[in-house]
């Protein structure tokens, strides 16, 4: 049957011989004949190998297992275990007068056994480790092991005859008997605590005498003595002297010997000392010994087997966590393994030197990984430049090191950087006022040099809109500098490749025209040209660059009085605020002297809490969040409004252009700007008094805005975003019935009083006067309220009178809020609050809910 199934030319052919020897084989079990049984079984556990059906089998094992013969029982023996499995219940041969049969028994049960045979057969199989013969007991003691798996609970029957296996002089009994005791110390710490007391000095010593042992042919594998059993008892002993010095202390001596004596010439001799320094680096050690198990490891990475070199540094990662230092000693042979050739122990060097760069290391290191990134694959530069980009953000010593090594990244492999880390780049830049002209001049170079990597094109685009005037009159050079010579027609010329290079993606094209806006006012010389290059674009078939190069020919053309304060040069972007939105991810370098801008109350930065838990109510309904917006257009213009006029409103939550221009500016959304487009879904009161803004460029008129952009109560407030501002003033009308005020919040520290008044003929709309008054003798500075109301509520938050809240109640700040119940007379109002501040430097946050307003509001 071997025979022809082998001689098999196609899979066709192979399943016709099985299907004929299985009905052949059916055949006989059908007409029960007995001398040819053990063969027909033999042929199906062969069909089995196969990956063919042989479930009508089963029965025929069992028959040959209750046969009197040896052989047939054998037979019956190897089918149970191949094509049975635990869920049959047999009938196992553990008490048979035959050695030979218990031995077959053992086997069958080691590998079916289910967890009633388990506890079934415990006390025989614990009686078979006493047995006279050694075979026996090596199959007893492998049964044990899958009985203990299976049964934890056995674990302390087996630890006393576990123990005396250990005694062994029998190579065989003995590893059978460390594994077992291996496994009863992982499943039970009653185990590990006796194995600990009476048995650690015995492997020392059976350890010793294998290490010292002359030549045994028996055992010896390439020159060493019984190496599978070194390596057991290595494994035995780091369970023991985990986390036990006297344990530990116990086998130092012996441990050194075989880290100091085993030859690393052969794979045998490298099994055991792989073992021995896992064993080394677990137990608790003064550090000598550590130091030698991390220069065994420092070997393994010169060894010519690649394998070894993996497995060495494998072992080195988790060595690093121990000492570090005895781990840097080897910092040139693992640098020299990032350049492999194996894939594998590339990556897994590079993870290494991630872990192993600190403060003092971090300039060589990095520009042993630059030097790399310029001639690694392509496949693996992804991986190599975002260990370098984080390694220079984590442990810069100084911002110009930080831009240099950032700008030899992007220039080998600007397209596998991330956005985040060109990002925190153009931060960086913004905050190292002092190299503004160097890092303009650096890019400019970069960026004449290559136009291919996005990145590089992008900060350096940038960078010539902000800073193309100090590009021209070499504004700040250094010594370590070349001199250059720029014209504007060159800066000009270097943003319209970028503008026009095919490969660039639209973000970088659209970065690129921001830029070119920019230099017309940079360089009012070019002015005509940027003009041109900018209506060319006007054709584009990108609706983005179509839509922005009106925007900006528009402003060029209508608008020259605002020009130069939209262009004007970009504030100081807050570092700490992008750090906080990357929430860690990305450690930021630390800036000296930068002082936030104290931003008035209403736009300040979202509190560390998430919002979901200011929005956490009782109440069923979904909840509607809002806070005091800021005129951030006002801000970007630099135009000021007259602090008489009313207040608007709140702006209505921005889009996804508007989240990116305050990104750029570093101002946040007390509340939800970072929130995704399902949370404008709760905001039912947003549109209230809210002045709906004209298109840019006069192409649309008030008919065509949508119809939830205005509101009745100012569709008289249309204005042009970029000829005139006009304050929306709120008329309110005498107060209707009076109602007593309410302490709506107290703590040790602040309190908030809540008046209110109605508008006669307005009953679902409540005006309430908050007052805030500070009970700490500390003032509070960039103090900030935020609301949330239930759907059925709808919240109109106006700016605060201050952000700074005087000490010890000597000033309050006011605040007025608007909120129409529209299940007046069915429901109450419920209000969740978070107020936010400084105090000592010290950010602060209070919440609550507000429960006790007046029933009838």
């Amino acid at each position: 049957m071997i025979r022809a199934i082998r001689a098999c030319k196609t899979a066709a052919e192979e399943r016709a011989v099985v299907r004929k020897e299985c009905a052949a084989i059916r055949a006989a079990i059908n007409e029960n004949d007995q001398d040819y049984r053990h063969r027909n079984l033999a042929k199906l556990m062969f069909i089995h190998m196969l990956g063919y059906p042989t479930h009508f089998g089963q029965m025929e094992c069992l028959k040959l297992i209750a046969s009197a013969g040896f052989p047939e029982k054998r037979i019956g023996y190897l089918g149970l275990m191949l094509l049975l499995d635990e869920r049959q219940e047999v009938l196992i041969d553990l008490n048979h007068s035959n050695q030979y049969i218990v031995g077959l028994a053992l086997c069958a049960l080691g590998n079916i056994s289910s967890a009633e045979m388990a506890r079934d057969l415990a006390p025989d199989v614990e009686r078979l480790l006493q047995f006279r013969d050694p075979n026996i007991r090596k199959k007893a003691a492998l049964c044990s092991i899958r009985i203990i798996k299976k049964v934890p609970d056995l674990a302390e029957n087996f630890m006393y005859p576990a123990s005396s296996l250990l005694k062994e002089k029998h190579h065989g009994v003995l590893i059978t008997g460390v594994q077992l005791c291996t496994d009863l110390c992982k499943v039970s710490s009653e185990a590990l605590e006796y194995f600990r007391e009476n048995c650690i000095e015995g492997l020392v010593r059976t350890l010793r005498e294998i290490a010292n042992s002359p030549y045994s042919p028996e055992y010896d594998v390439a020159g060493i003595t019984d190496p599978f059993l070194h390596v057991r008892l290595l494994k035995l002993l780091r369970l023991l002297g985990e986390g036990d010095v006297d344990a530990s202390d116990c086998m130092t001596d012996i441990l050194a010997q075989v880290a100091s004596r085993t030859e690393s010439n052969k794979n045998a001799g490298n099994a055991i000392l792989y073992e021995c320094v896992e064993t080394i680096m677990s137990i608790e050690d003064n550090g000598g010994l550590r130091v030698l198990a991390i220069n065994i490891l420092g070997r393994f990475l010169s060894n010519r087997d690649n394998n070894i070199r993996y497995v060495g540094l494998n072992m080195l990662m988790k060595a690093i966590v121990v000492d570090a230092k005895a781990v840097q000693r080897h910092r040139a042979t693992i640098l020299e393994c990032v350049k492999d050739s194996d894939a594998s122990i590339q990556k897994r060097a590079l993870e290494l030197v991630y872990l192993l760069v600190n403060e003092s290391n971090v300039k060589p290191l990095t520009k042993e990984l630059i030097e790399f990134l310029e001639v690694s694959d392509q496949e693996f530069k992804g991986d190599i430049t975002a260990k370098i980009c984080s390694l220079v953000e984590k442990f810069s010593p100084e911002k110009i090191w930080y831009i240099d090594q950032m700008l030899k990244v992007l220039t080998e492999a600007g397209n596998f950087v991330k956005d985040e880390v060109w990002h925190a780049l153009i931060v960086v830049i913004s905050n190292a006022s002092e190299l503004h002209g160097y890092t303009v001049r650096a890019l400019y170079r970069a960026f004449q040099a290559s136009t291919e990597q996005e990145s590089l094109v992008r900060v350096a685009v940038w960078c010539i809109g902000e800073y193309g005037d100090m590009l021209v009159n070499n504004v700040g050079m250094l010594d370590i500098e070349e001199p250059i010579t720029v014209t504007e027609s060159d800066a000009v010329d270097a943003v319209e490749v970028a503008i026009k290079h095919h490969r660039l993606d639209l973000t970088t094209k659209a970065m690129a025209l921001i830029s070119l806006f920019k230099l017309s006012s940079r360089f009012p010389a070019c002015l005509e040209r940027i003009k041109d290059i900018i209506v060319q674009n006007k054709r584009s078939l990108v609706l983005e660059l179509q839509q922005r190069s009106i925007e900006f020919n528009c402003i060029l053309q209508k608008h020259q009085n605002i020009r130069s304060a939209l262009v004007e040069r970009m504030p100081v972007l807050d570092e700490s605020t992008l750090s906080g939105r990357k929430g860690g991810s990305l450690p930021t370098v630390p800036t000296s002297g930068i002082t936030p801008c104290n931003l008035p109350n209403g736009v300040a930065e979202p509190a560390a809490a998430p919002i979901g838990d200011l929005l956490d109510l009782s109440s069923d309904d979904v909840h509607a969040s809002i806070s005091p917006g800021g005129d951030f257009l006002k801000d970007l213009l630099s135009i000021d409004l007259s602090p008489a006029s009313a207040p608007s409103g709140t702006s209505q939550p921005p889009k996804a252009g508007t989240n990116v221009l305050l990104d750029l500016l570093s101002i946040g959304l007390p509340a939800l700007a970072e929130s995704s487009s399902s949370a404008l879904d709760i905001l039912p009161s947003i549109q209230d008094n809210e002045a709906p803004l004209a298109n840019l460029n006069g192409l649309a008129s008030s008919s065509s805005l949508p119809a939830n952009a205005t509101s009745p109560a100012s569709s008289g407030g249309m204005m042009d975003l970029l000829d005139a501002f006009g304050p929306i003033p709120q008329n309110h009308e005498e107060n209707g019935p009076a109602y007593p005020s309410i302490v709506a919040y107290e703590s040790s520290s602040l309190r908030i009083t809540f008046d209110f008044s109605k508008q006669p003929g307005s009953p679902q709309t409540t005006f309430i006067q908050a007052t805030f008054t500070n009970l700490s003798p500390n003032v509070y500075n960039e103090f900030l309220f935020q609301a949330a109301v239930p759907k059925f509520l709808q919240l109109h938050l106006d700016p605060a009178s201050s952000n700074i809240l005087p000490a010890s109640g000597n000033g309050s700040i006011t605040q007025s809020l608007k909120v129409t119940n529209t299940q007046h007379g069915k429901k109450s109002l419920v209000m969740r609050i978070r107020i936010a501040y400084k105090t000592n430097d010290k950010d602060e946050l209070e919440e609550g809910q507000i429960n006790n307003f007046p029933h009838d509001l």
